[in-house]
């Protein structure tokens, strides 16, 4: 059995667990180009608006842990 029908034979699987296959491609945070567009991003962020969603992230998660599990 080759490595391609292992393969469809594993997602057909999956499938029948409900469970499905997502393929993510993402920034390569190894590359100096992409670390430098991120602390550029950084640096035009403005304080007072990630104060609020810290604050807000901070309240909501204090909400979540006093919920029953």
């Amino acid at each position: 059995m080759t490595a391609a029908e292992r393969m469809k034979i594993m997602r057909v699987r999956r499938r029948a667990r409900g469970l499905r296959e997502l393929r993510l491609v993402v920034p390569d945070a190894r590359s100096r180009s992409v670390r430098r567009r991120v602390a550029a991003s950084v640096a035009r962020l403005d304080r007072r608006g990630e104060d609020e969603a810290l604050k807000w992230i901070e309240a909501v998660s204090t909400f979540d842990a006093d919920a029953a599990r």
